[in-house]
């Protein structure tokens, strides 16, 4: 072999080792070096799995279904009372004990009733909804089955669920328990229609409700902390952990809220229940009429649906979630 010619006899893509034989003085010398691996884009394998995902989403469609089963009764009740009260002016007390009848009466035939499934639906779908969207974002972050987000895209899923079924559920059960809309019914049915008004109304409601409910708590409870010292001893342990500030915050969130979105159900069922031209003084005074104890009220169907509803559903997903993958 010539002197001073080198002659590579190896080199390979995947970091394996590089053999260069050089001739020098008559004597061989051999050097190995390592070469970086070099990966193509081709070769790129994401970080998330699909395994088990049927099983997951099971999981969540479960937790809503858990949470919704556990209010809905109560929240049928309430809502069918906050409609006959805004349409006849009778009392809160006496809508409600109106509205229970059905339920003590005949409870079998209560719970397979329209007003009691679109209740169930309205709920088990906007648990679902955000349940889903915290399944699929931690697979495709690869992160825990039982990460919960609070990001815009699970506040945008949830509020289109949850606000097209529930202005649904309200046009049906203004129908339903309104008198405005019974007596408009035998005489010109053209007048039960629901303005457009009304819908923009209840959406608007809505989604101030489901971003009190889904997005709120988590950063509330963030906050609730350095609070716990300064509570009475009764009240320190709703601060002394996460979980039970997660859940305080889970419960407080939606029902203060309701403080800014009964007027806009109360104005919505007025440009129902009144469908003529009105000033807004006159629409006003009949918000003001009601406010006091239809935020009660509201407050009472929010506590359940998303504060017990939203505490039961997470019980149950953080419980069924690590068997899926066990």
């Amino acid at each position: 072999m010539p002197f001073g010619q080198d002659m590579t006899a190896h080199n390979t893509l995947n970091s394996r080792t590089v053999n260069s034989i050089t001739s020098v003085g008559g004597q061989a010398a051999v050097l190995s070096t390592t070469q970086p691996t070099t990966t193509t884009k081709a070769d790129a394998v994401p970080n998330w799995s699909t395994t088990n995902i049927g099983l997951r989403l099971g999981a969540d469609a479960t937790s809503a279904s858990c949470a919704a089963i556990t209010f809905a009764p109560i929240v049928t009740i309430i809502d069918r009372s906050v409609v006959h009260k805004a349409s006849t002016g009778t009392s809160f007390r006496n809508a409600f004990l109106h509205s229970l009848q059905p339920l003590l009466k005949a409870p079998h035939h209560f719970l397979v009733s329209r007003p009691f499934l679109l209740i169930f639906a309205l709920y088990s779908s906007t648990y679902f909804t955000a349940n889903a969207i915290d399944t699929i974002t931690s697979t495709l972050h690869a992160q825990s089955p039982t990460t919960v987000t609070t990001g815009p895209t699970k506040f945008l899923a949830t509020s289109a669920v949850n606000m097209s079924l529930s202005v649904y559920k309200d046009s049906h059960f203004a129908r339903m328990f309104s008198a405005t809309a019974a007596t408009a019914t035998r005489s010109n049915p053209a007048t039960s229609t629901i303005p457009k008004i009304s819908y923009l109304l209840f959406s608007l409601r809505d989604s101030l409700t489901i971003f009190a409910s889904f997005n709120l708590p988590p950063l509330i409870a963030a906050h609730l902390g350095p609070l716990s010292p300064h509570l009475p001893s009764l009240f320190a342990p709703l601060l002394s952990t996460p979980s039970s500030r997660t859940n305080t915050a889970q419960f407080l969130a939606p029902a203060l809220m309701q403080l800014v979105s009964t007027p806009l159900h109360l104005l919505g069922l007025d440009m129902f229940n009144r469908q003529r031209r009105l000033g807004a003084h006159q629409r006003l005074s009949r918000v003001r009429r009601d406010w006091g104890v239809s935020a009660l009220a509201r407050m009472g169907r929010i506590v359940p649906a998303f504060g017990v509803g939203g505490v039961v559903n997470a019980a149950a997903r953080r419980a069924l979630m690590p068997k899926i993958d066990a």
